[in-house]
């Protein structure tokens, strides 16, 4: 959610886990399909989807748009070698399938930054069809872009200004939502706390509250590139 781009364009698409783990430069891509609208029924996981690892993580992303639905700017997303790849206009990229939506949970996924990109996973978030999203919170991804709040970043609440991990390898972004308490952990550190104050209301431009919600992940801009993988969730 940072500055704003008037990027305009409505299309939407469906989007889905990544086990292999592909370079900077990739290989291999899928484009993002383009659908006429949201379907009445959220594409729920495929027989590739909702293994459940040792730890009580569901996986959620499988290499496929399975579960998932980009809403403005479907060129900012491709699936290349196993991964979402982020690399256009501001575009947002919702979690849909089954085990939405998500109140008291954990979000594991596995992360890749170009030098100079920025990005986003959202928490409590709802799809809409353009603009930063509005509902839940944004945890920020960004380790060299000129914005000086970094990963680990609970955005415009409570910032990090310190780097903790490197462009070009990738990083485990691990988000925990429990109660009234937001955890981010940076390859198992915990680098960023926050509890929300008694009667905390949404914000008129961003909603900045707990509620109940799903996943989103974040296309900034064009001169970003980012690498999303591994994406599980385990409800608490």
């Amino acid at each position: 959610m940072k500055h704003a781009f008037l990027l305009a364009a409505t299309a939407l698409t469906f989007v889905g886990c990544a086990t292999s783990t592909p370079p900077a430069k990739t290989t291999k891509t899928t484009a993002a399909p383009t659908v006429a609208s949201v379907p009445a029924v959220p594409g729920a996981p495929g027989s590739r989807l909702g293994k459940v690892d040792s730890e009580g993580f569901t996986t959620i992303f499988d290499g496929t748009w399975d579960g998932w639905l980009v809403n403005e700017l479907p060129k900012s997303w491709t699936i290349a070698d196993g991964a979402f790849r982020a690399n256009g206009g501001r575009s947002h990229c919702f979690y849909i399938g089954s085990l939405a939506p998500f109140k008291d949970f954990e979000v594991k996924l596995d992360i890749l930054t170009e030098p100079g990109s920025n990005g986003g996973v959202y928490i409590h978030t709802k799809f809409q069809n353009e603009g930063w999203p509005w509902g839940g919170y944004e945890t920020q991804v960004n380790q060299t872009h000129t914005d000086w709040k970094k990963s680990g970043s609970i955005y415009d609440v409570k910032d990090v200004k310190e780097v903790f991990v490197k462009d070009n390898e990738w990083y485990t972004h691990h988000v925990i939502v429990k109660g009234n308490n937001i955890k981010v952990f940076l390859n198992g550190k915990l680098v960023n706390e926050f509890t929300e104050e008694p009667g905390r209301q949404p914000g008129k431009d961003f909603e900045r509250k707990l509620n109940l919600g799903t996943i989103a992940l974040q296309s900034h801009d064009p001169k970003s590139v980012v690498f999303y993988k591994n994406i599980r969730v385990k409800k608490l």
